[in-house]
């Protein structure tokens, strides 16, 4: 893999992990100094993630994370109410049952948040690998991992959130899906994410790093 592809994968994974918070600032020699490398690899890397709205430019002084809106977040949550139950979908119809079985793995949870984040966006990474489409899969993978960064943001005022209760879900859509039972797996998933974008868009209206909404 080429050096500005590390670079590129470990500062977008800083951000997407809040080790860089919404809002913070950044120069190029500083990030340089971080990852021990020279300016040009983390210039390519900003200039990708600000085509991907994580990074924002600012003239003259540098860059920042950009701050997560509100509007911004519900668009990523509905366009993975939209994709990811056609990644369940696509499983169920042509998934064989070794990669379903394989999602037993996800059947049971212990440890911190921490590790139920990480825990988590393993299942769903999962999810979309198993419709065996790249395309859907990647699109998926890179809302699931932007998902992350909400979470992390709003946890200090993020309310029921009950990793028996997720993981009880999950367990009731691996059944559905190892059964093939379409409908009632396209119901559950719908109903997942429904259900944490009632959790996180609240807690984001109550965080100080929430400043700006995106402009129309």
């Amino acid at each position: 893999m080429l050096l500005r592809e590390n670079i590129y994968d470990l500062l977008r994974a800083d951000i997407l992990a809040c080790r860089l918070t919404p809002g913070d600032e950044m120069r190029e020699q500083d990030l340089a100094e971080r990852y021990s490398v020279s300016r040009q690899p983390v210039r390519d890397a900003l200039l990708r993630l600000q085509r991907e709205h994580l990074v924002t430019v600012q003239p003259r002084q540098g860059y920042r994370v950009t701050p997560i809106s509100l509007s911004d977040a519900r668009d990523l949550l509905r366009f993975r109410l939209a994709l990811e139950p056609a990644c369940v979908a696509e499983a169920i119809e042509s998934a064989s049952d070794s990669v379903l079985k394989s999602l037993d793995e996800f059947r049971r949870f212990a440890g911190n948040h921490e590790d139920f984040i990480a825990y988590n966006r393993g299942f769903h990474t999962a999810l979309a690998h198993a419709s065996g489409n790249r395309r859907m899969a990647t699109a998926l993978c890179d809302l699931i991992g932007q998902a992350d960064r909400l979470v992390r943001v709003s946890i200090s005022n993020l309310k029921g959130h009950d990793p028996a209760k997720l993981v009880a879900e999950h367990v009731a859509l691996i059944d559905a899906m190892q059964q093939r039972e379409t409908r009632t797996a396209a119901r559950i998933i719908k109903a997942h994410i429904g259900d944490t974008e009632k959790r996180v868009l609240p807690a984001l209206k109550r965080n100080a790093v929430i400043v700006e909404e995106r402009s129309s």
